[in-house]
């Protein structure tokens, strides 16, 4: 995920919470409402979890990565200030280990049914089923043909095996989601979102009542999510989708809603929000423009004009496939345009000579 850098727009924000909770204890945001955070071995050290009261129970939102730290911090929570409640469904968001990773293991241990999207649990399913996909040749020759050098690419294109030890054995059925549902939990109705970019068909929850939007990683303070284009979907524009769905969220829902992201803080000024990644991007945008209107770019070329600092291989696998996300998103807009030379697959600025 991005850094993006204080500015007006961010310091208007409100953040009626603080920090939240340390790990392992509990903040409540409104009545029947609690927030959670589990550990993450990244830079981002953190997920949130919610719990909303249910009429027979708690339903968790997001479950945290399949990790011994993530377990054991459930384990104080579950031992410790929840130590009474009843867990009554395990609500998914989005395929990624530190959202799902723990919620085979969650069901298993509550016997509670699994709500999630069908691409979701499909994702999740599908990688689990082939796992032999994940380190094949095909992930290296993307890389590699994007510019990447063998090395890197060989360090790369093999992480795509943790996601198998990230997340727990997902149950063999689960109920399906879909945009425009109405979810009740408790004495809540919550309307069903779906959006996409960051990954496919990821659930967000919105209580009109209470002006409460359970926002997933879609929208978070400080920091984009990761919006990339993988080798599965090797010609997929992802950062489209995702600003199509920012610009969805800022027409259907109300200015004033508390804000319950995936990551860090609690916040009001969604509609400032949106437009602030908006604008982030389109800044990406511009460097890789005026990169290419210079001389025809790979993407591992343009991968440190986005991001200058030093990357582990972790970090560059998502930073290589944002950059590619963008480049992407120029191509679909005809201000740059895909050529090859040398078997390696360059962008250049539309109208300069062919290659």
């Amino acid at each position: 995920m991005a850094d993006i850098k204080p500015g007006r727009i961010y310091e208007e924000l409100e953040f009626p919470i603080g920090e939240g909770p340390d790990f392992g204890g509990v903040v409540e945001i409104a009545p029947g409402l609690l927030w959670l955070k589990l550990p993450l071995p990244y830079r981002l050290d953190h997920v949130n979890v919610y719990l909303v009261e249910d009429d027979d129970g708690w339903a968790v939102i997001d479950t945290g990565i399949n990790t011994p730290q993530s377990v054991a911090t459930w384990e104080k929570v579950l031992a410790g200030t929840l130590a009474n409640i009843r867990i009554s469904r395990v609500i998914v968001t989005h395929f990624h280990p530190d959202h799902i990773g723990l919620a085979g293991w969650l069901c298993t241990r509550f016997d509670v049914p699994l709500l999630t999207s069908q691409s979701t649990y499909m994702t999740s399913r599908v990688i689990s089923l082939a796992p032999h996909e994940m380190g094949s040749r095909q992930f290296f020759d993307f890389y590699a043909r994007h510019g990447m050098s063998d090395n890197v690419a060989s360090l790369v294109a093999i992480r795509g095996n943790e996601y198998l030890s990230q997340v727990a054995e997902l149950p063999i059925s689960f109920l399906r989601l879909l945009m425009g549902d109405q979810l009740r939990i408790g004495k809540r109705d919550f309307r069903v979102l779906s959006a996409d970019g960051h990954a496919p068909e990821q659930i967000l929850l919105y209580c009109p009542a209470e002006r409460i939007l359970l926002a997933a990683d879609q929208v978070l303070e400080k920091i984009s999510p990761n919006i990339g284009v993988y080798a599965g979907d090797r010609n997929g524009d992802p950062l489209g989708h995702f600003l199509r769905s920012l610009r969805f969220i800022a027409s259907e829902i109300p200015d004033d809603v508390l804000v319950v992201p995936g990551h860090r803080r609690p916040f009001y000024g969604l509609h400032l929000r949106c437009r602030q990644l908006e604008d982030h991007h389109e800044s990406r945008c511009d460097l890789i423009r005026a990169a290419c209107a210079d001389r025809p770019h790979s993407t591992a070329e343009l991968v440190p004009i986005l991001f200058p600092r030093e990357l582990d291989p972790h970090q560059m696998g998502f930073a290589f496939t944002e950059t590619l996300a963008h480049a992407h998103r120029l191509v679909r807009r005809g201000e740059i345009r895909e050529t090859a030379r040398d078997g390696k697959v360059l962008f250049e600025l539309t109208g300069a000579p062919a290659a």
